[in-house]
């Protein structure tokens, strides 16, 4: 467990720069081959201007803080709910960030709700949204 379950605890933020090959390799194994994600010469043409990161990339780097957070509790019973902001592109710093905001107590179990955000080096909303997951009471 990475932190201290708290309303107000920070999750535990981190940098990740997003490359082309991050994305490349993101649509080899995902098997989205969408041109606006890996074909550089179209994705110059569109209104986004170059290629951009898939969103579920991005939520992969928001489910690994939370894996770091709450370990392995997060695969067993995460959930989440984010909205997507703005693209993500190759080049790009994103700083992952959370904190929990309230804590409900059930049992032997508690419903921890975080608030999430991924920014860019610009400190540009990229996805935002929250987090719940189920944690035993003694952790």
């Amino acid at each position: 467990m990475g932190i201290s379950i708290r309303e107000g605890a920070k999750l535990p933020e981190f940098v990740r720069q997003v490359s082309q090959e991050d994305i490349d390799r993101y649509a080899e194994a995902s098997g989205d081959h969408n041109p606006i994600h890996i074909d550089e010469a179209f994705a110059a043409t569109t209104p986004l201007k170059g290629t951009i990161a898939h969103g579920m990339l991005v939520l992969a780097f928001i489910s690994e803080m939370l894996v770091r957070a709450f370990g392995d509790v997060w695969d067993e019973s995460g959930r989440l709910s984010v909205k997507f902001r703005s693209p993500a592109r190759p080049g790009d710093f994103l700083t992952v960030s959370g904190e929990v905001v309230s804590l409900v107590e059930e049992s032997d179990i508690v419903l921890a709700t975080c608030s999430l955000v991924c920014c860019n080096q610009s400190d540009e909303a990229v996805v935002s949204g929250e987090a719940r997951v189920r944690v035993p009471v003694s952790l």
